[in-house]
Parts: structure tokens; C-alpha cells; sequence
């Protein structure tokens, strides 16, 4: 038995999965809570980082307990995953000095313009790193810090990203791998480098403040001394690179070689997709990250996902099963209820400030079920544009392999495919990131080993699609939504800036 702990620290939580290698199945799992700090201007989404640490401990107890103290010494390594883009501020002793920013803050608008017109234009940023300035991203977060909180940031020493500091308690190293990193937009992802441009452009001294680069298949470190005394393992557990949550999704699906495509519906909503050379996208909607794996990683994230469901449902008293039972009682496009969900700003498009948009209310239409309907449709054909975009840089997915919360729910399921245009199908595990950071820490392992396996053959051992949830495209449905796409697209796009 040869067992191995991924970890996925998100926004709302910590998850854990145990999986045994060599049967490529998950024998437990965890989960903790975490929050938001509460009360913070609108557009500041902060938290502290010391809650990620007590609730990655925790998840790890539980999981040890479960699996008994027999079997921990069997455990040989650990990875973590990790929200994107979150700056974690350490000074020289490696303390916090203040809350770490996070993917959603949106307060730094005013950065990303300054870093743009640095560099010279929008489209000079992307030709020298790969991806704009967008206020999810760390760096406009470093400069932010500089201008608003400068005595916090004479302090700052070092720079890391929410996974790379669970590694830093878990191993006491400084270490970030590319694919994390290229979420940053402080490294050229093409060249797999930090940027001169864009860290000159913020503080000369910052590339004192970045860990070097290392290659996402080595090893962060081994597990301190003193917790692996404090939870009972061995001395020579792998921590191996880990990455960012989307990164270790991609592994956590079986997205490791090109063709197949991961849609996450959660808080968030990404779409994926492996690729062997670099995809750029000139106007900057796709973003150009680097894979845990080796690889590139081509992206689009929307802002607004089951967060807009998860409002309606609370809006009318349901649960679960009476949102979806809503949904079906009302027509695909909802009698052409269209429901624009920024109700967070919006990254793709990128519409910081944008508020949401319902469209189409009339007698028919004000009711709970349209409602449900057109939330759902919303977020979808908002990804929807996003998907559209991946194609026209060559990425056509054969299947989309869905995680998250939406993927459990069958009508949305066939939403998805129906407006997708392609079949959808869930995963058997839906825990993705924690699962392929199982995945990475067992690879990390082999290759320190000497052994030949590959992330391919891991991935395809240990992660399984649930047959049963598979839905194909309905054809007079996907013609509702093409043209319901298009008036989306078309409300949309009034509100950008002129």
C-alpha cells in the first residue's frame, strides 16, 4: 500500500483525499470550513491565511484518524492545491503581515491600468508576458499594497501564493512551480520566467521577494520534523510542488494530454484545456497559464457561478432538489428571460464594475421558475463565451468533464451540453484538485525514485467519469441557446467601456 494526501484549499474550504496508488481509488476524505473576512469595503475579498493552515490540519487529522495509525506509515506524500492569484505578504522572519488578497478582490482596478500603461498598452503586456493586467491577478495586488499600505509593504520580504504558503508551513521552503505562478502575471508564461518588465515596473527589488522558479515535477520539501511527530508520520513524507486549484483540476480529471476539456462550475466557473505549446490569446479574454504538469493550461474563468444559483434558491426558500424542480416547470430559454449574472463584476468578459441584468421580465416571466431557469442559463452561456473564445484559439473539446457544484445537478447537466454543444459528463470524484494533487505527489514521488511512470498512466489509474451522468446535446435546445448566446453577448457587450 503506498498512500498519498491531496489537499484543495478553496475559498469557502479544505478538502483531503487519501488515495492508495496502487488501486487508484480514494480510501477517505475530509473537509473544513473557512471564511471571508467580513465587513471589508466593496470589492476587498480578504482572508487570513492562518485559517488555511488550522484548516489543512485539521482536514489532515481527520483523514489520519480515519484511515488509522497503522496504515499512516504508509503515507509517502502530500500535495496541496490552491486558490489562484491570492497574495500572501510574508516579511522577513516569514510572518504575515496582513490578510491575503484574494482571486475575487477587485479592488485594483487602478493598479492594472498604472502596470498597463508601464508597459505600453494592453497589447505591448501581451506580447511581453502573455496576459493582461487583471485585477484578480497578484501583481496589480503587490503594487496595491505599495501605494495603499506602505508601511505594511516596507515590510514585505517575501511573496507567495495561497498553496505555495500551506508548502512553506508544511515544509519550511520558499517555493512556487509555473503553473501557480503564471496566474500571477509577474512571469513571461511563454519562457516559464519571471518578468523584468513587470516586476521593474512595480519595485525593483521584488525579484529579491519571489522564490525561483522550479519545475512543477520536483519536490517543495519533506514534511517538518515536527509534524510529522505531531500526526504521527513517517520522517520522509514528499511534499511535492502542488499548483494552483485549476492546475491540479486538470490533473484531478484526466486533463493531461490534449482533447479533453474541464468545465468547474463552483463559485467560480473555469474551462480548460491541456496544450503542449503556449496559447496567447491577443485580446487577452483567455488566459495564458502554464500546467503543473510541464505544459500550458489556456483558461477562461467567469466570476458568477453557482453563487448566482445559490441566491436564487435562497430568494425562494429552496432546496436543492425545488431549484432544479423549478428549472424543468419552465422552457429552455425561459420565454427569453435573459439574466446577465455579474453580481461579482465579471472577469471574462472583463467588466469589473458591471452589476447584473435581467432582461425580458414580463407577466409571464416574473415568476421563480423563469428565475431558476434563466440563473442556471445565465452562468452557462457566460462560460459559454469564454468556450467560444478557447475555440477560435484551437481548442475543440471532444467531451466536457465537469466538477463543482452545478455538475450535480442532472438538468443543468443538460444545460450545459445543450448549450456547450458537445456531451457532459461528471466526474466519479468530484474533489478534482485534491484528487490530482493525490496524483502530482505520487509522480513527484516516482520521479525522485527513478521510476518510469508517467502523470498520464497515474491520472488514468485514478480518475474515472460517472457513466451514468453523461448527457448529449439536444439539438432543438442547442438552436434556442445559439440564439439566446447571441443576444447575451449582445447586452454584454453595451456595457463595456468605451
Amino acid at each position: 500500500m503506498s498512500l498519498y494526501i491531496g489537499f484543495d484549499s478553496g475559498t469557502q474550504s479544505t478538502k483531503a483525499v487519501v488515495l492508495d496508488i496502487e488501486t487508484g481509488k480514494i480510501i477517505t476524505e475530509a473537509r473544513a470550513p473557512h471564511a471571508l473576512i467580513s465587513g471589508l469595503p466593496t470589492g476587498h475579498m480578504e482572508q487570513n491565511p492562518a485559517d488555511w493552515i488550522q484548516t489543512l490540519e485539521t482536514t489532515l487529522a481527520a483523514v489520519l484518524s480515519k484511515i488509522g495509525p497503522g496504515n499512516r506509515v504508509h503515507v509517502r506524500g502530500m500535495g496541496v492545491s490552491g486558490q489562484q492569484h491570492g497574495f500572501v505578504p510574508l516579511d522577513a522572519e516569514g510572518m504575515i503581515i496582513r490578510p491575503a488578497k484574494l482571486w475575487c478582490d477587485t479592488s485594483t482596478i487602478a493598479e492594472c491600468a498604472l502596470l498597463t500603461k508601464k508597459l505600453g498598452g494592453a497589447k505591448a503586456v501581451i506580447r511581453k508576458i502573455g496576459l493582461p493586467f487583471l485585477p484578480g491577478y497578484t501583481a496589480p495586488k503587490i503594487l496595491w499594497l505599495k501605494r495603499h499600505e506602505p508601511q505594511n509593504y516596507k515590510r514585505l520580504r517575501h511573496v507567495l501564493l495561497p498553496h505555495d504558503y500551506l508548502n512553506f508551513h508544511l515544509t519550511g521552503n520558499y517555493f512556487m512551480e509555473p503553473g501557480d505562478a503564471s496566474g500571477t502575471a509577474l512571469m513571461d508564461i511563454r519562457r516559464r520566467k519571471w518578468s523584468r518588465d513587470v516586476l521593474d515596473a512595480i519595485d525593483r527589488n521584488l525579484v529579491d521577494y519571489l522564490p525561483p522558479l522550479s519545475d512543477s515535477r520536483k519536490a517543495a520539501g519533506i514534511l517538518r520534523p515536527e509534524l510529522a511527530r505531531r500526526f504521527g508520520l513517517p520522517d520522509n513524507v514528499i511534499i511535492s510542488a502542488g499548483g494552483g486549484d485549476n492546475m491540479m483540476g486538470a490533473i484531478g480529471t484526466g486533463n493531461v494530454v490534449p482533447g479533453i476539456v474541464t468545465a468547474s462550475f463552483g463559485t467560480s466557473g473555469t474551462i480548460y484545456a491541456y496544450s503542449a505549446k503556449p496559447v496567447a490569446d491577443a485580446q487577452g479574454e483567455v488566459a495564458a497559464f502554464c500546467s503543473s504538469t510541464g505544459g500550458w493550461l489556456p483558461l477562461i474563468c467567469t466570476m458568477n457561478v453557482t453563487t448566482v444559483t445559490e441566491h436564487i434558491r435562497a430568494l425562494f426558500n429552496q432546496d436543492h432538489r425545488a431549484l432544479d424542480r423549478a428549472v424543468e416547470s419552465s422552457p429552455p430559454g425561459a420565454n427569453g428571460l435573459v439574466l446577465l449574472p455579474y453580481l461579482a463584476g465579471e472577469r471574462t468578459p472583463n467588466l469589473p464594475h458591471a452589476t447584473g441584468v435581467l432582461y425580458g421580465l414580463n407577466a409571464t416571466t416574473i415568476n421563480a421558475s423563469h428565475l431558476a431557469r434563466a440563473s442556471m442559463e445565465g452562468v452557462t452561456l457566460g462560460m459559454n463565451y469564454g468556450l467560444q473564445r478557447l475555440a477560435k484559439l484551437g481548442v475543440r473539446p471532444r467531451e466536457i468533464r465537469v466538477t463543482g457544484g452545478g455538475a450535480r445537478s442532472s438538468v443543468w447537466r443538460q444545460i450545459m451540453a445543450d448549450i456547450f454543444g458537445v456531451p457532459v459528463v461528471a466526474m466519479k470524484e468530484d474533489e478534482g484538485a485534491a484528487l490530482g494533487s493525490a496524483i502530482q505527489a505520487a509522480w513527484c514521488v516516482a520521479k525522485r525514485e527513478g521510476r518510469k511512470t508517467t502523470l498520464a498512466e497515474l491520472a488514468c489509474k485514478s480518475v474515472a467519469v460517472e457513466e451514468a451522468s453523461r448527457v448529449q446535446p439536444n439539438p432543438e435546445n442547442a438552436a434556442i441557446y445559439r440564439e439566446l448566446q447571441r443576444r447575451q453577448d449582445a447586452i454584454s457587450a453595451s456595457l463595456w467601456p468605451r
